[in-house]
C-alpha cells in the first residue's frame, strides 16, 4: 500500500469548492467537541437531582472529559500522522457516536464518569485530525488563515449552541438527551467526510513512545485529582502529594523530551517567550470562560429559578459576543500590536469577575453584562493567542505548535472547573448551615451540592425546606464571591504576564 505523502499541490495553489465543503464537514468535528465541553455544565442542576453525585463525583463528571481529551491530544495526533488524519477521523467519530448513546442513559455518576473518560478518548482523535487536514486542503496562506479563523470561531460557536440547544432538551426531556446532540452532527460527519477530505500522513512518523503517553498521563491526573481534594480535606496531604507525584512525572515527560531524537512533544518551543505568553493567555482565557459557566448556570436554574429553556436563552447574548469579537479582533490586530488585543481581552475578562463581586448575583442586569464582558476578553484573547501560536514557530514546527495549543485549550477548560468549581465547592460546605431535622442522608446530599440541597427540599415540609433553601442559596452565592474574587486574580496575573511575554509580537 503506498504513503500518501502531505506533497506540495503545486498543481492548485488555491483552494476550490471540494476544499471549502470540506472544511464544513470539518466544522461539525469542532463543534462537537466545544458542545461536549460546555452543555453537560448546563445540565449539572439536572445530574444532581437525577443522579445525587457528591460533589467530587460531580466535578469529575465534567472534568473527566477534557482531562483525557487533553492527556491524549498529542498521542493521538502522532497516530494520525501514522495511520492517516482522515481515518482516525473517522474512527473517533463513530466512536464518539455510539459511547454518547451510552453515556446518555447511564445509571448512576459512576458509569457517567466512565463513559464520559471514553468520550474524551475519541474525542482526542478528533481536534488534531481537524486542523491537520486544514493545512494540507489549503495551500495558499491567505485562504488557510481564513480557513484556520473559521476552525477557531467554531469552539465558540459550539459553546452558543451548546446552551440553548441544550436548554430546550433539558426543558422536555432527561438530563441525558443532551449527550445525545452529538448524533446529528456525526451522521454527516461520517456521511460526507470519506468523500470531501483528502487522506495525508507524514511520510516519515517518528516512533510510538508508549512510555511518553504514560507519563504524560500520569503528569495530568494526579495534579487534577489534588485539586479536587482540596474541597474534601482542605490543604493537607490529600491534596499536596498527588499534586507533587503530577508536577514530578511532568518532569520526567520534558526531560524525556528534550533527550529524544523525535519527541511526541517539543517543549524547546517554550523557549520562545511569545510561543510561551500564547499558550498561557489561550490556556487562561478557556479557564475564565469555563468557570464562570460553571457558576452561572447553576445560579440562574437553582438559585433564581429559571428553568433550562429559560437560562439558555439568558446566556446566549455572552456566547455570541464570544464568536463577533473573535472575529473582529482580526481586523483590530492590523492596526495595533497582538499584544493589546491579547492583554486587553484578559483585563476584560477580569472586569467581568470584578462586575460579579461588586453587584452580588441577584441582578440578573449585572450577570447579563458580566457574561459579555467575558465574551469579548475570551473572544480577542483566545482567537489572537492562538494565532500567535502558528506565528512564533517555523514552519515546521507548526504542527507540533497546534497540538501544544489544543492541549491548552483543554487544560484550561480542567482547570476551570478543577480549581474554580474545587473552590466553590469547598465554600459552600462550610457555609451551609443545615436543618437538625434532616436525616444523615438528607443531610449528606442536602451538604454537598446545591443541586443536592434543591433536590433534598423537595421532599421536605415547607417549614424545614425554606430555611434550607434560603442558606443553601446563600453559601453558594458567597462561596462564588470568593470564585470571582480568584478569577480576577488570575486574570491580572495572565494580563501581566502577557503583557511581558508578548512585547516583542508583532502584527
Amino acid at each position: 500500500m503506498l504513503a500518501v505523502q502531505e506533497a506540495p499541490r503545486l498543481q492548485q495553489q488555491s483552494a476550490g469548492k471540494r476544499e471549502w465543503l470540506g472544511l464544513a464537514v470539518l466544522m461539525l468535528a469542532v463543534l462537537l467537541v466545544s458542545v461536549d465541553n460546555t452543555v453537560l455544565s448546563f445540565a449539572v442542576p439536572a445530574i444532581s437531582q437525577a443522579l445525587t453525585p457528591t460533589g467530587t463525583q460531580l466535578l469529575w463528571i465534567i472534568d473527566i472529559y477534557p482531562l483525557i481529551l487533553a492527556g491524549l491530544l498529542i498521542p493521538m495526533g502522532a497516530l494520525g500522522d501514522r495511520i492517516g488524519r482522515r481515518r482516525i477521523l473517522m474512527i473517533g467519530s463513530a466512536g464518539f457516536g455510539l459511547v454518547s448513546v451510552a453515556a446518555a442513559f447511564s445509571p448512576t455518576a459512576e458509569v457517567l464518569v466512565g463513559a464520559r473518560a471514553l468520550l474524551g478518548f475519541f474525542g482526542a482523535m478528533l481536534m488534531p485530525a481537524t486542523l491537520s487536514l486544514i493545512r494540507n486542503m489549503f495551500v495558499d496562506p491567505s485562504q488557510r488563515r481564513i480557513a484556520i479563523a473559521i476552525w477557531a470561531a467554531g469552539f465558540s460557536a459550539g459553546a452558543a449552541l451548546g446552551p440553548i440547544v441544550g436548554g430546550v432538551l433539558l426543558e422536555h426531556f432527561w438530563w441525558g438527551s443532551v449527550l445525545l446532540l452529538a448524533i446529528p452532527l456525526l451522521v454527516p460527519l461520517l456521511a460526507f467526510g470519506m468523500l470531501l477530505l483528502p487522506e495525508s500522513r507524514d511520510p516519515e512518523p517518528g516512533p510510538v513512545d508508549v512510555l511518553s503517553i504514560g507519563l504524560i498521563m500520569a503528569a495530568m491526573f494526579p495534579v487534577v485529582l489534588g485539586i479536587k481534594n482540596f474541597s474534601s480535606y482542605g490543604l493537607g496531604l490529600e491534596s499536596l502529594l498527588p499534586i507533587a507525584v503530577g508536577i514530578v512525572f511532568g518532569f520526567l515527560f520534558a526531560r524525556r523530551q528534550l533527550a529524544r531524537r523525535y519527541p511526541m512533544l517539543d517543549v524547546r518551543l517554550f523557549r520562545n517567550p511569545v510561543f510561551t505568553g500564547s499558550i498561557t493567555a489561550n490556556l487562561l482565557s478557556l479557564f475564565a470562560m469555563v468557570g464562570f459557566i460553571y457558576f452561572l448556570s447553576q445560579h440562574l436554574q437553582l438559585v433564581l429559578g429559571m428553568s433550562p429553556q429559560e437560562a439558555g436563552v439568558f446566556m446566549l447574548p455572552g456566547l455570541l459576543v464570544t464568536i463577533v469579537a473573535g472575529l473582529a479582533v482580526v481586523r483590530l490586530v492590523r492596526r495595533v500590536r497582538p499584544v493589546y488585543a491579547v492583554v486587553g481581552g484578559l483585563l476584560f475578562n477580569a472586569a467581568a469577575y470584578t462586575l460579579v463581586m461588586l453587584t452580588g448575583q441577584e441582578s440578573l442586569l449585572g450577570l447579563a453584562v458580566a457574561f459579555m464582558l467575558l465574551g469579548v476578553g475570551v473572544g480577542a484573547a483566545e482567537t489572537i493567542s492562538n494565532d500567535l501560536v502558528l506565528a512564533s514557530v517555523p514552519a515546521a514546527k507548526a504542527g507540533a505548535a497546534s497540538a501544544i495549543s489544543e492541549t491548552a485549550y483543554e487544560v484550561g477548560s480542567v482547570l476551570g472547573t478543577a480549581i474554580l468549581g474545587t473552590i466553590l465547592t469547598a465554600s459552600y460546605r462550610s457555609g451551609v448551615m443545615l436543618p437538625e431535622s434532616l436525616s444523615p442522608e438528607q443531610q449528606a446530599a442536602a451538604g454537598e451540592t446545591l443541586g443536592g440541597a434543591v433536590e433534598t427540599a423537595q421532599n421536605l415540609p415547607a417549614d424545614v425546606a425554606a430555611p434550607l433553601l434560603e442558606t443553601a442559596k446563600a453559601a453558594f452565592d458567597s462561596g462564588v464571591v470568593v470564585t470571582s474574587a480568584i478569577g480576577v486574580a488570575v486574570m491580572l496575573f495572565a494580563a501581566v504576564l502577557s503583557a511581558v511575554l508578548l512585547r516583542r509580537a508583532r502584527s
